[in-house]
């Protein structure tokens, strides 16, 4: 793991010959410039790449976006050049670029897999480079792991693309601290007065802004959280949001950052169970006379790689399926009271009048996010451009928060590491304006736990 970072970071410093990288389309389709991030090695574009591409250009969603891009890129830097030429990437300490045609190497990877498709003549591409320049390395980059495995069994040199991932997802921050072994007194002014001083129970060197935590000692403990603004360490209570009481201190701290209106972006990670989607729901009812709309929105990620267009029916019908789990979230909040409360109808009125929607997250992209308080379900199945792209829409008077589970990608071309939620973790830690939890006790009922724990 650690050559294939050194090999595709562009923070790399490389010696010795230079390389040539074949990008494969699934590595353009997760960010449009990735040509640009290998130092001064050169870069080689398939030809069935910019087939394949073409079949992408047009729609509204993230990979539309990126397959035009990169058209552009390409045709920007060509200008004067044709393609089969070695063109100058732009940029000081770079390297060029070509396409290459994929049908002049001895290895023919169609006759070794006995299948015409164009994974294989990606692959013959890269042995048709491989064989041009045998002095230099030939290094495939896909993010196609069967891709990876096929071009190893032709003796190709194959790796992840690793520009954006995060290097170790195990230490990402959790957003919370225990400290043990505080003196009770300091605990006991801490419920007095709301706060303390930070220098009374940690070092004041180790504290970040919207860092939350429970300080213990033999006779008490208490939640609390480090106040950028103020400097001090705050009280944090657990408080009742539309019905919804947290059950855990992680939940309390997670409501509490949805409830800050100092804290403009929030990250809920967590398995399923734990009450990510549930309490930034809640949260956003408790404020909903602070902002013009409450947004739900998720991606939508077919199931067994097949479009939505397989489903029967209508948009809507085809939609509803992926939107289910976020009014299952909401009916659940609307139980907690009586029909004929007004907290019960309040709901369905905000959904009806459109102050609530829920809607699929391609279906706001390119909006402006103004005076919003935006909640992205499943923020897990994103790329780090989408994630960016999202806050980059966000106006004034505007909150979001990212719910989802690292751990559990329904994207073929995602992992932990390379996910828009890790990215946004990862990235923007210790920000002001910025507040991340982990929940890790799932909430949901004992047979869930049971499931998360043994299965």
């Amino acid at each position: 793991m650690g050559r294939v970072k050194k090999e595709t970071s562009n923070k790399s410093k490389s010696s010795g010959t230079k390389k040539i990288f074949v990008l494969d389309t699934s590595v353009i389709l997760y960010a449009h410039d990735a040509i640009m991030h290998f130092e001064e090695h050169d870069v080689g574009i398939p030809i069935t790449v910019l087939e394949e591409l073409d079949q992408f250009k047009k729609g509204s969603d993230t990979r539309n976006f990126e397959a035009r891009e990169f058209i552009r890129l390409l045709d920007k830097m060509s200008a004067d050049h044709t393609l089969q030429d070695w063109i100058p990437l732009n940029g000081k300490s770079k390297g060029s670029f070509k396409v290459v045609m994929s049908s002049e190497s001895i290895i023919d990877a169609e006759k070794i897999f006995d299948e015409r498709k164009p994974d294989h003549k990606i692959l013959n591409a890269a042995l048709t480079l491989k064989e041009s320049y045998p002095d230099r390395r030939v290094i495939l980059v896909t993010k196609d792991i069967n891709l990876r495995l096929k071009a190893k069994s032709l003796n190709l040199v194959a790796e992840d693309y690793e520009t954006g991932k995060v290097k170790h997802v195990s230490e990402l921050q959790s957003g919370k601290t225990v400290i043990d072994r505080v003196n009770s007194i300091k605990i006991s002014t801490l419920y007095k007065d709301g706060f303390c001083e930070v220098d009374d129970v940690m070092n004041p060197d180790n504290v970040a802004s919207n860092t939350y935590y429970i300080l213990k000692s033999t006779k008490n403990s208490a939640l609390c959280y480090y106040n950028a603004v103020t400097q001090k360490i705050e009280k944090v209570e657990k408080k009742r949001a539309y019905g919804i009481l947290p059950k855990n201190a992680e939940q309390a701290f997670a409501l509490h950052a949805i409830l800050n209106p100092e804290v403009k972006l929030v990250t809920i990670q967590g398995v399923a169970g734990t009450g990510k989607t549930l309490l930034a729901l809640a949260g956003a009812l408790e404020q909903r006379r602070d902002y013009k709309q409450i947004y739900l929105a998720r991606p939508i990620v077919p199931l067994s790689n097949k479009d939505i267009g397989y489903l029967p029916g209508d948009i809507k019908s085809k939609l509803n399926p992926y939107m289910e789990p976020l009014w299952d979230n909401l009916k659940f909040i609307q139980n907690q009271f009586h029909e004929s409360d007004k907290d019960y109808t309040r709901i369905s009125e905000m959904v009806n009048n459109e102050k609530l929607v829920i809607t699929p997250l391609a279906y706001i992209r390119g909006r402006s996010l103004s005076n919003i308080f935006f909640i992205v379900d499943e923020a897990q199945n994103l790329t780090p451009h989408e994630v960016k792209t999202i806050i980059t829409r966000a106006g004034e008077n505007t909150k979001i928060v990212f719910t989802g589970d690292i751990y559990q990608i329904d994207t073929p071309y995602l992992d932990s590491q390379s996910n828009g939620l890790s990215y946004l973790i990862d990235k923007i830690k210790a920000h002001p304006l910025y507040a991340h939890i982990t929940l890790e006790k799932g909430e949901r009922s004992e047979l869930a736990n049971l499931a998360n724990d043994l299965l």
